[in-house]
């Protein structure tokens, strides 16, 4: 099972705070701190890149790139996965948002697909798909998908049995 912690936004707030409630034991973080400038971006890439090895910067492939990074993690209208694929080292991963049942397009590693349930740390991501529409779009696509919105250690174990390759969040790695 595939997990990817989602930072929230929070980083220029308190940033050796922000640090310490980042998770090592997670497949990717995915450092989504739209707030930055790409240098103070670029800073934290690298310092978050201390704590784990799978940091994913959130629409910044510029700044993946530079730092030295895992891969990016692409919004639903950022340029294409294999435009980035024709200048990204081997072993660059590629994440993108969906957000319907929808095929994820090619040259992505991993889909994160929501809001599954009513997300916990955002709201007007539209109406949820449920556990019926993670199961369709696992068995459409080719890509594999993980689940993302209103995510909990309670109801992983679902969206697993319904097809996703994982699960993603910010709300669900926060530390209590």
């Amino acid at each position: 099972m595939i997990r990817v912690q989602i930072t929230d936004g929070t980083a220029d707030i308190d940033e050796n705070a922000w640090i310490a409630g980042l998770f090592a034991d997670v497949d990717f973080i995915q450092i989504r701190e739209r707030g930055l400038n790409p240098r103070d971006l670029s800073r934290l890439v690298r310092r978050a890149m201390r704590v784990g090895p799978g940091i994913l910067v959130n629409d910044r492939t510029d700044v993946a790139l530079a730092t030295g990074a895992a891969g990016v993690h692409l919004r639903g209208n950022s340029v294409s996965p294999s435009e980035i694929r024709r200048i990204a080292p081997a072993g660059f991963v590629i994440t993108i948002a969906l957000h319907e049942n929808e095929a994820a397009p090619a040259g992505a590693d991993y889909a994160l697909l929501a809001p599954i349930f009513s997300p916990l740390s955002k709201s007007n991501l539209g109406e949820p798909l449920g556990l019926a529409g993670l199961r369709q779009a696992t068995g459409l696509s080719k890509v594999p998908i993980l689940a993302l919105g209103g995510i909990t250690t309670e109801n992983t174990r679902q969206c697993m049995e319904a097809g996703a390759a994982g699960v993603a969040g910010i709300t669900l790695f926060r530390r209590r």
